[in-house]
């Protein structure tokens, strides 16, 4: 039920983001949710689009080294100590959660949170097994 992430290696400097978006977006590729973090000379930045060959395709013939990984992701309600109880679920079945970033949903009352973890399907059952939805590549091709 993994979604795909893409993390695109880009350098730290003026125009970089805006280039690779524009790539994406010139594609016909839409972004569902995105990351970065940087260092001095370079962000990672992280993507989850609707088009996860198409935006690999295209960004690799621009020069971008990619990198595709399965990463789980949930619903949550969109309300104080939602995050709180599906973290716990993770704690209290020794998940590490190695980084996480969440994004909204553009009609639903909930959101939906990106979590990298070592094992997807442990996790999946974990927090299926506590009430959560998982979401899956199918549902955010629909976003």
């Amino acid at each position: 039920m993994a979604i795909t992430q893409l993390t695109v290696f880009v350098s730290n400097q003026k125009g970089s983001l805006v280039s690779v978006t524009d790539i994406l977006a010139k594609n016909n590729v839409n972004l569902r949710a995105l990351s970065i973090a940087e260092t001095e000379d370079f962000g990672i930045l992280r993507l989850i689009v609707n088009d996860v060959d198409g935006a690999k395709k295209v960004l690799e013939e621009n020069g971008y080294l990619i990198k595709a990984v399965d990463v789980v992701g949930v619903k949550i309600g969109d309300e104080p100590g939602k995050l709180t109880s599906a973290l716990s679920v993770l704690d209290k079945s020794d998940i590490n959660v190695e980084y996480l970033y969440a994004f909204m949903a553009r009609t639903e009352k909930h959101a939906y949170v990106v979590l990298r973890v070592e094992n997807n399907e442990e996790t999946e059952k974990a927090l299926t097994d506590s009430g959560f939805k998982i979401i899956t590549q199918a549902d955010i091709d629909k976003l």
